[in-house]
């Protein structure tokens, strides 16, 4: 009897751990969640196999950079001050994450990126149509 519990305890162990190691790989997609408010930093393309980015020209001198808030609820804010009043204007529309694509859309305007980095201080995204490479910062 100790024998037959000792094989079932032992079989049932061996089945754990093999259905325990599988593979556990996202496929390159990051985890980090991506709601929050991104400050935008810099743009840029890829030249030559070379990412060159710039600072953002959308940034107004003297007035605090642009920003991009992914909500929840799945609403964009894009927030633009702009002038020399440092007017703030936001616009919302709404967001979908579909493993490393990101698409806004604003009204019946729609524009998906490649997620290029993620983390918990920045969002890089490569827009898909132009190649125009966008940094936000937290």
């Amino acid at each position: 009897m100790k024998n037959r519990n000792f094989l079932f305890v032992l079989a049932l162990s061996a089945g754990m751990f093999v259905t325990s190691c599988s593979n556990d790989d996202n496929e390159g997609e990051t985890i980090v969640p991506i709601q929050g408010k991104y400050n935008l930093s810099q743009k840029g393309t890829i030249v030559n196999g070379q990412e060159v980015l710039v600072d953002a020209p959308e940034n107004a001198a003297g007035c605090n950079r642009d920003y991009l808030d992914l909500r929840l609820s799945n609403a964009a804010v894009i927030g633009d001050y702009n002038g020399s009043d440092c007017a703030l204007t936001e616009t919302t529309g709404t967001y979908v994450r579909s493993h490393n694509d990101l698409t806004i859309t604003v009204g019946n305007v729609s524009s998906t990126s490649d997620i290029m980095n993620l983390t918990n201080k920045e969002l890089k995204i490569k827009d898909k149509t132009t190649g125009v490479i966008t940094v936000y910062t937290r």
